[in-house]
């Protein structure tokens, strides 16, 4: 079992943050491409990563995503768009760190 601390900065992009945490979890590129993973995502994120899978097996592709981060000092709580995400761009980097 390998446990990674999955907080983020939400100032800051998600994409290189997510990638330092997979980096974190020391694995080579054979056992990337060849270990059986079982993954937790950190709390009720499971349906999100389902739909994900979903979606991508019904396009073909991954679809963009846009991730919202705290408005500092509003009250009450906002949100604001910190970044529109292109999951598929993710993806394709992702696959020369095999």
């Amino acid at each position: 079992m390998i446990e990674i601390n999955a907080q983020i900065d939400p100032q800051q992009p998600i994409a290189p943050q997510v990638v330092e945490m997979a980096n974190r979890a020391g694995l080579t590129p054979a056992e990337w491409q060849t270990l059986p993973l079982l993954i937790n995502p950190p709390s009720l994120n499971i349906s999100a990563a389902v739909l994900l899978a979903e979606l991508h097996g019904r396009c073909g592709y991954f679809p963009a995503a846009v991730r919202l981060r705290p408005v500092p000092d509003s009250v009450p709580p906002r949100f604001e768009v910190a970044e529109i995400v292109n999951l598929q761009a993710v993806r394709e980097k992702a696959r020369g760190r095999r």
